[in-house]
């Protein structure tokens, strides 16, 4: 069961939840699997946004491409692993057609400390 997309904070199209489960820098704060557990809880909001915008997961086609940034310390390498959360749950809930392009970035901060955060672009069916 996905949960209740939130309302945006501010004048923007929603992205994220309005609280975070986090703050923190990976390879300081948190290690690669808190970052993983992370991502998999943005892949779940992401497809929560999906369903308030459309009003059924039954109209998405397809992920086409994660954009992930996560705020880690210098010389942390493992961005990729620590997205890998969010990519695996993708698939594992909708199988090829979670499978996706994907980037991941490392950052010095996010926007209130949040330890990453992960842009999506979906594919829709037509109605």
């Amino acid at each position: 069961m996905l949960p209740v997309a939130p309302k945006p904070a501010a004048n923007y199209v929603p992205f994220v939840d309005n609280r975070l489960e986090t703050t923190g820098l990976l390879g300081r704060d948190l290690d690669v699997a808190q970052g993983q557990a992370l991502a998999r809880i943005c892949a779940i909001n992401m497809l929560a946004q999906v369903k308030a915008a459309t009003g059924d997961l039954e109209r998405l086609s397809r992920v086409v491409r994660l954009s992930a940034f996560v705020a880690c310390v210098p010389g942390f390498a493992e961005q990729p692993a620590a997205v890998n959360g969010a990519s695996d749950f993708l698939v594992d809930v909708l199988g090829e057609s979670g499978r996706h392009a994907r980037s991941a970035m490392g950052v010095s901060m996010l926007p209130l400390n949040a330890p990453l955060e992960i842009e999506a672009v979906f594919e829709l069916k037509d109605d």
